[in-house]
Protein backbone atom coordinates (compact mmCIF):
# COMPACT_ATOMS: atom_id res chain seq x y z
CA UNK A 1 0.00 0.00 0.00
CA UNK A 2 1.51 3.30 -1.07
CA UNK A 3 1.90 6.15 1.34
CA UNK A 4 -0.91 8.66 1.13
CA UNK A 5 -1.02 12.26 2.20
CA UNK A 6 -2.44 12.70 5.70
CA UNK A 7 -4.73 15.68 6.22
CA UNK A 8 -3.87 18.38 8.75
CA UNK A 9 -6.82 17.51 11.06
CA UNK A 10 -5.66 13.90 11.03
CA UNK A 11 -2.11 14.94 11.92
CA UNK A 12 -3.36 17.04 14.82
CA UNK A 13 -5.59 14.25 16.15
CA UNK A 14 -2.82 11.66 15.81
CA UNK A 15 -0.37 13.92 17.64
CA UNK A 16 -2.88 14.59 20.41
CA UNK A 17 -3.76 10.93 20.95
CA UNK A 18 -0.09 9.97 20.98
CA UNK A 19 0.69 12.65 23.55
CA UNK A 20 -2.14 11.66 25.88
CA UNK A 21 -1.20 7.97 25.82
CA UNK A 22 2.50 8.68 26.27
CA UNK A 23 2.14 11.15 29.15
CA UNK A 24 -0.20 8.84 31.06
CA UNK A 25 2.36 6.03 30.85
CA UNK A 26 5.53 7.88 31.85
CA UNK A 27 4.52 10.88 34.00
CA UNK A 28 5.83 9.51 37.34
CA UNK A 29 9.29 9.16 35.79
CA UNK A 30 9.07 12.75 34.56
CA UNK A 31 8.22 13.90 38.09
CA UNK A 32 11.32 12.09 39.41
CA UNK A 33 13.42 13.76 36.68
CA UNK A 34 12.25 17.25 37.70
CA UNK A 35 12.94 16.65 41.39
CA UNK A 36 16.38 15.13 40.75
CA UNK A 37 17.36 18.02 38.49
CA UNK A 38 16.22 20.69 40.94
CA UNK A 39 17.95 19.39 44.04
CA UNK A 40 21.31 21.02 44.63
CA UNK A 41 24.41 19.69 46.39
CA UNK A 42 24.07 19.82 50.16
CA UNK A 43 20.27 19.65 49.97
CA UNK A 44 19.82 16.21 48.41
CA UNK A 45 16.50 14.57 49.21
CA UNK A 46 16.76 11.73 46.68
CA UNK A 47 19.60 9.48 45.58
CA UNK A 48 17.99 7.99 42.48
CA UNK A 49 14.80 7.74 40.45
CA UNK A 50 13.51 4.76 42.43
CA UNK A 51 14.37 6.44 45.75
CA UNK A 52 12.47 9.55 44.63
CA UNK A 53 9.37 7.60 43.61
CA UNK A 54 9.34 5.51 46.80
CA UNK A 55 9.66 8.59 49.03
CA UNK A 56 7.02 10.41 46.99
CA UNK A 57 4.52 7.57 47.48
CA UNK A 58 5.28 7.41 51.22
CA UNK A 59 4.88 11.14 51.81
CA UNK A 60 2.26 12.12 49.20
CA UNK A 61 0.48 8.88 48.32
CA UNK A 62 0.26 7.11 44.97
CA UNK A 63 -1.31 10.07 43.19
CA UNK A 64 1.52 12.26 44.42
CA UNK A 65 3.48 10.85 41.48
CA UNK A 66 0.96 12.50 39.15
CA UNK A 67 1.18 16.05 40.51
CA UNK A 68 1.12 18.33 37.49
CA UNK A 69 -0.22 15.62 35.19
CA UNK A 70 -3.44 17.55 34.53
CA UNK A 71 -1.43 20.39 32.99
CA UNK A 72 0.44 18.00 30.74
CA UNK A 73 -2.67 16.09 29.71
CA UNK A 74 -4.38 19.38 28.84
CA UNK A 75 -1.55 20.93 26.84
CA UNK A 76 0.28 17.89 25.45
CA UNK A 77 -2.31 17.52 22.68
CA UNK A 78 -1.56 20.87 21.02
CA UNK A 79 2.15 20.52 21.84
CA UNK A 80 2.63 17.12 20.19
CA UNK A 81 0.26 18.01 17.37
CA UNK A 82 2.22 21.19 16.58
CA UNK A 83 5.57 19.39 16.78
CA UNK A 84 4.64 16.50 14.47
CA UNK A 85 2.56 18.55 12.04
CA UNK A 86 5.18 21.32 11.83
CA UNK A 87 7.92 18.82 11.04
CA UNK A 88 5.82 17.37 8.21
CA UNK A 89 5.02 20.88 6.96
CA UNK A 90 8.67 21.93 6.80
CA UNK A 91 9.77 18.61 5.27
CA UNK A 92 7.12 19.00 2.57
CA UNK A 93 8.17 22.55 1.69
CA UNK A 94 11.88 21.78 1.79
CA UNK A 95 11.48 18.83 -0.59
CA UNK A 96 11.96 19.62 -4.27
CA UNK A 97 9.98 17.62 -6.82
CA UNK A 98 9.55 14.76 -4.37
CA UNK A 99 13.31 14.20 -4.10
CA UNK A 100 14.83 12.73 -0.95
CA UNK A 101 15.69 15.36 1.67
CA UNK A 102 19.33 15.91 2.48
CA UNK A 103 20.42 15.56 6.10
CA UNK A 104 20.78 19.34 6.36
CA UNK A 105 17.18 19.90 5.21
CA UNK A 106 15.92 17.22 7.60
CA UNK A 107 17.69 19.08 10.40
CA UNK A 108 16.19 22.40 9.25
CA UNK A 109 12.71 20.84 9.31
CA UNK A 110 13.34 19.61 12.84
CA UNK A 111 14.59 23.06 13.83
CA UNK A 112 11.35 24.60 12.52
CA UNK A 113 9.24 22.06 14.43
CA UNK A 114 11.12 22.67 17.69
CA UNK A 115 10.76 26.43 17.32
CA UNK A 116 7.00 26.21 16.70
CA UNK A 117 6.25 23.93 19.64
CA UNK A 118 7.66 26.24 22.33
CA UNK A 119 4.51 28.37 21.97
CA UNK A 120 2.77 25.66 24.01
CA UNK A 121 5.73 23.89 25.63
CA UNK A 122 7.04 26.85 27.66
CA UNK A 123 3.88 27.64 29.68
CA UNK A 124 3.13 23.91 30.00
CA UNK A 125 6.58 23.19 31.46
CA UNK A 126 6.43 26.32 33.61
CA UNK A 127 3.24 25.20 35.37
CA UNK A 128 4.15 21.52 35.49
CA UNK A 129 7.51 22.14 37.17
CA UNK A 130 5.95 24.20 40.00
CA UNK A 131 3.48 21.42 40.78
CA UNK A 132 6.02 18.60 40.45
CA UNK A 133 8.67 20.23 42.63
CA UNK A 134 6.33 21.44 45.40
CA UNK A 135 6.44 18.06 47.13
CA UNK A 136 10.25 18.05 47.21
CA UNK A 137 10.43 21.51 48.79
CA UNK A 138 7.77 20.63 51.37
CA UNK A 139 9.56 17.36 52.23
CA UNK A 140 12.86 19.22 52.62
CA UNK A 141 11.29 21.74 55.01
CA UNK A 142 9.67 18.95 57.06
CA UNK A 143 13.02 17.16 57.31
CA UNK A 144 14.78 20.30 58.51
CA UNK A 145 11.98 20.95 61.04
CA UNK A 146 12.37 17.41 62.39
CA UNK A 147 16.14 17.84 62.65
CA UNK A 148 15.63 21.13 64.49
CA UNK A 149 13.39 19.41 67.03
CA UNK A 150 16.09 16.82 67.68
CA UNK A 151 18.72 19.55 67.95
CA UNK A 152 17.12 22.64 69.54
CA UNK A 153 20.39 24.59 69.29
CA UNK A 154 19.75 25.04 65.54
CA UNK A 155 16.99 27.50 66.35
CA UNK A 156 13.45 27.34 67.68
CA UNK A 157 11.93 28.91 64.60
CA UNK A 158 12.94 25.96 62.45
CA UNK A 159 11.15 23.54 64.72
CA UNK A 160 7.72 24.86 63.88
CA UNK A 161 5.47 22.37 62.11
CA UNK A 162 5.51 22.62 58.35
CA UNK A 163 2.20 22.43 56.55
CA UNK A 164 2.28 22.26 52.76
CA UNK A 165 -0.20 24.54 51.06
CA UNK A 166 -1.17 22.91 47.80
CA UNK A 167 -1.71 25.23 44.88
CA UNK A 168 -3.32 24.46 41.57
CA UNK A 169 -2.19 25.23 38.03
CA UNK A 170 -5.01 27.75 37.73
CA UNK A 171 -3.89 29.59 40.87
CA UNK A 172 -0.29 29.74 39.62
CA UNK A 173 -1.47 30.97 36.21
CA UNK A 174 -3.61 33.74 37.73
CA UNK A 175 -0.80 34.87 40.01
CA UNK A 176 1.75 34.94 37.17
CA UNK A 177 -0.62 36.85 34.88
CA UNK A 178 -1.46 39.31 37.66
CA UNK A 179 2.14 39.98 38.68
CA UNK A 180 4.08 39.62 35.44
CA UNK A 181 1.57 39.42 32.62
CA UNK A 182 1.82 36.88 29.83
CA UNK A 183 5.63 37.05 30.09
CA UNK A 184 5.35 35.26 33.44
CA UNK A 185 4.12 32.11 31.72
CA UNK A 186 7.01 32.31 29.27
CA UNK A 187 9.80 32.50 31.83
CA UNK A 188 12.63 30.30 30.58
CA UNK A 189 11.61 30.68 26.92
CA UNK A 190 15.24 31.01 25.82
CA UNK A 191 16.25 27.88 27.73
CA UNK A 192 13.25 26.01 26.30
CA UNK A 193 14.32 26.96 22.77
CA UNK A 194 17.88 25.95 23.65
CA UNK A 195 16.57 22.50 24.58
CA UNK A 196 13.76 21.85 22.10
CA UNK A 197 15.34 23.13 18.88
CA UNK A 198 18.48 20.94 19.16
CA UNK A 199 16.28 18.05 20.33
CA UNK A 200 14.18 18.26 17.17
CA UNK A 201 17.26 18.72 14.99
CA UNK A 202 18.62 15.42 16.34
CA UNK A 203 15.35 13.52 16.73
CA UNK A 204 13.50 13.92 13.45
CA UNK A 205 16.35 13.14 11.01
CA UNK A 206 17.50 10.24 13.20
CA UNK A 207 13.98 8.82 13.41
CA UNK A 208 13.39 9.20 9.68
CA UNK A 209 16.61 7.38 8.80
CA UNK A 210 16.15 4.61 11.38
CA UNK A 211 12.58 4.09 10.23
CA UNK A 212 13.73 3.77 6.60
CA UNK A 213 15.88 0.79 7.58
CA UNK A 214 12.67 -1.14 8.26
CA UNK A 215 11.02 -0.27 4.93
CA UNK A 216 11.22 -3.05 2.38
CA UNK A 217 9.90 -0.65 -0.25
CA UNK A 218 10.20 3.18 -0.22
CA UNK A 219 6.49 3.45 -1.09
CA UNK A 220 5.36 1.23 1.80
CA UNK A 221 5.21 2.19 5.47
CA UNK A 222 7.58 0.46 7.87
CA UNK A 223 5.93 -2.05 10.25
CA UNK A 224 4.55 -0.44 13.42
CA UNK A 225 7.20 -2.10 15.62
CA UNK A 226 9.95 -0.53 13.50
CA UNK A 227 8.35 2.90 13.98
CA UNK A 228 8.10 2.25 17.72
CA UNK A 229 11.74 1.13 18.09
CA UNK A 230 12.94 3.98 15.86
CA UNK A 231 10.97 6.50 17.92
CA UNK A 232 12.37 5.08 21.17
CA UNK A 233 15.99 5.07 19.98
CA UNK A 234 15.82 8.52 18.36
CA UNK A 235 13.96 9.99 21.33
CA UNK A 236 16.31 8.65 24.01
CA UNK A 237 19.39 9.70 22.03
CA UNK A 238 18.11 13.23 21.51
CA UNK A 239 16.95 13.46 25.14
CA UNK A 240 20.36 12.62 26.60
CA UNK A 241 22.11 14.90 24.08
CA UNK A 242 20.19 17.98 25.26
CA UNK A 243 19.92 17.07 28.95
CA UNK A 244 22.28 19.88 30.08
CA UNK A 245 19.88 22.38 28.51
CA UNK A 246 16.97 20.65 30.25
CA UNK A 247 18.67 20.98 33.65
CA UNK A 248 19.19 24.71 33.07
CA UNK A 249 15.59 25.15 31.88
CA UNK A 250 14.20 23.33 34.92
CA UNK A 251 16.26 25.42 37.35
CA UNK A 252 15.30 28.71 35.65
CA UNK A 253 11.58 27.92 35.57
CA UNK A 254 11.34 26.91 39.24
CA UNK A 255 9.71 29.75 41.17
CA UNK A 256 10.15 28.22 44.63
CA UNK A 257 13.54 27.26 46.05
CA UNK A 258 14.53 24.88 48.79
CA UNK A 259 16.51 26.05 51.82
CA UNK A 260 19.91 27.53 50.88
CA UNK A 261 19.40 26.80 47.17
CA UNK A 262 20.80 29.15 44.53
CA UNK A 263 18.75 31.51 42.40
CA UNK A 264 19.68 32.38 38.83
CA UNK A 265 19.45 35.51 36.70
CA UNK A 266 19.71 33.82 33.31
CA UNK A 267 21.03 30.94 31.23
CA UNK A 268 24.75 31.82 31.55
CA UNK A 269 24.48 32.59 35.27
CA UNK A 270 22.73 29.26 35.85
CA UNK A 271 25.30 27.32 33.81
CA UNK A 272 28.23 28.98 35.62
CA UNK A 273 26.84 28.34 39.10
CA UNK A 274 26.01 24.71 38.35
CA UNK A 275 29.48 24.12 36.88
CA UNK A 276 31.28 25.85 39.74
CA UNK A 277 29.27 24.51 42.70
CA UNK A 278 28.07 21.10 41.50
CA UNK A 279 30.52 20.12 38.80
CA UNK A 280 29.99 19.10 35.15
CA UNK A 281 28.19 15.88 36.07
CA UNK A 282 25.30 17.98 37.44
CA UNK A 283 24.32 18.73 33.84
CA UNK A 284 23.48 15.03 33.46
CA UNK A 285 21.11 14.96 36.44
CA UNK A 286 17.94 13.11 35.50
CA UNK A 287 19.37 12.09 32.10
CA UNK A 288 18.36 8.44 32.42
CA UNK A 289 14.92 9.50 33.70
CA UNK A 290 14.52 11.79 30.71
CA UNK A 291 15.58 9.00 28.35
CA UNK A 292 13.02 6.67 29.98
CA UNK A 293 10.34 9.34 29.57
CA UNK A 294 11.10 10.38 26.01
CA UNK A 295 11.79 6.92 24.55
CA UNK A 296 8.29 5.42 25.04
CA UNK A 297 6.64 8.83 24.62
CA UNK A 298 7.99 9.29 21.12
CA UNK A 299 7.83 5.58 20.31
CA UNK A 300 4.11 5.62 21.07
CA UNK A 301 3.74 8.95 19.25
CA UNK A 302 5.23 7.60 16.05
CA UNK A 303 3.22 4.37 16.17
CA UNK A 304 -0.06 6.29 16.58
CA UNK A 305 1.03 8.79 13.95
CA UNK A 306 2.06 6.16 11.41
CA UNK A 307 -0.90 3.86 12.04
CA UNK A 308 -3.13 6.87 11.46
CA UNK A 309 -5.77 6.39 14.16
CA UNK A 310 -7.19 9.78 13.24
CA UNK A 311 -8.21 8.57 9.79
CA UNK A 312 -10.51 6.00 11.37
CA UNK A 313 -11.99 8.68 13.64
CA UNK A 314 -12.53 11.13 10.79
CA UNK A 315 -14.09 8.41 8.64
CA UNK A 316 -16.79 7.99 11.29
CA UNK A 317 -18.08 11.44 10.38
CA UNK A 318 -19.46 11.77 6.84
CA UNK A 319 -17.84 14.55 4.83
CA UNK A 320 -20.06 17.19 3.38
CA UNK A 321 -20.44 16.89 -0.36
CA UNK A 322 -20.58 20.22 -2.24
Amino acid sequence: MANKQISLPAKLINGGIAGLIGVTCVFPIDLAKTRLQNQQNGQRMYTSMSDCLIKTIRSEGYFGMYRGAAVNLTLVTPEKAIKLAANDFFRHHLAKDGKKLTLLKEMLAGCGAGTCQVIVTTPMEMLKIQLQDAGRIAAQKKLMAAQAQLNPSTGAGAAESVVETRTTAMQITKELLRSKGIAGLYKGLGATLLRDVPFSIVYFPLFANLNKLGQKNPDVKAPFYVSFISGCLAGSTAAVAVNPCDVIKTRLQSLQRGVNEDTYSGIMDCARKIWRKEGPTAFLKGAYCRALVIAPLFGIAQVVYFIGIAEYILDMFPRRQD
